[in-house]
């Protein structure tokens, strides 16, 4: 289990990154909290639930999240979760993003995070590890962004619909079947996302699935194995919903990403 005195102890760690590694049961929830140290979040079994000022990010495995220093936050497990927390010092990190988002996670990324994760809380300075670590703040350095969040409502029973969601974004039931599952009418409960979040119930769990999408093909998946684990009959059905979204396919949308960020 990861150490619940984290918030605490974490930041008096005399080193360049510190670590956290553990295997989190089902019921795995972590209150708000915040660090002086930023931290990268990276989940390599299970998907990671990070909220952060209203707004969800959703880490599965083989991605990672990153939140900038002093940055309040709470995180939960979906399922059994395995994931390592790396804090970084604000002087080691200054290209790095200055806002919270989700970065894609090379396998040259993957395999230093794991050997790191390896190392003893004080690794030996000036030696292989202290190198390792180095390699790893340049290369995270260079890791692709992506800034597609999940709108979180205030509401109580809109917040219970937005973790159902998440737990099983690939359920069919219908809009009036969740708001009977929730106690309102199907037109109460339209009205409140469109107030709270401004969405409709179709865009959200649109987003929600670009956003999954996303994440899952930069962790190498085929967009036909990405549409049938969202609960698509098809690829075809996923990408007519990915280009209404997003404005273009999936594999155009990522190379003209990719090809933004080389000009930039």
């Amino acid at each position: 289990m990861l150490d619940r005195t984290v918030e605490t102890d974490i930041d008096l760690v005399p080193r360049t990154v510190a670590l956290r590694s553990g295997v989190m049961s089902n019921d795995w929830a972590y209150g708000r909290h915040q660090h002086r140290k930023a931290q990268l979040l990276y989940s390599q079994r299970g998907i990671l639930c990070c909220e952060t000022a209203g707004t969800v990010w959703l880490v599965p495995p083989g991605c990672a999240l990153w939140i900038p220093g002093q940055l309040a936050h709470s995180a939960r497990g979906d399922g059994v979760l395995e994931c390592h927390c790396l804090y970084f010092e604000p002087n080691a990190v200054k290209n790095f993003p200055e806002t919270c988002c989700t970065l894609s996670i090379s396998p040259l990324v993957r395999e230093l995070i794991l050997k790191v994760a390896q190392f003893p809380e004080c690794y030996p300075l000036g030696g292989r590890e202290d190198r390792l670590v180095m390699t790893l703040l340049d290369e995270l350095s260079d890791a692709p962004v992506g800034n597609l969040s999940l709108p979180m409502p205030r509401d109580a029973r809109l917040r219970r619909l937005a973790e159902m969601l998440i737990a099983e974004p690939s359920a069919k039931t219908s809009v009036s079947n969740w708001a009977g599952t929730l106690g309102m009418s199907e037109r109460t409960l339209s009205r409140l996302l469109i107030q709270e979040i401004g969405m409709s119930f179709g865009q959200w769990r649109h987003q929600l699935h670009v956003i999954l999408a996303l994440q899952g093909m930069a962790s190498g998946n085929s967009v036909k194995t990405v549409a049938l684990e969202l609960g698509y009959e098809n690829a075809s059905s996923f990408v007519n919903m990915f280009r209404k979204t997003l404005g273009a396919p999936p594999v155009r949308y990522l190379a003209e990403q990719r090809l933004a960020r080389v000009s930039g």
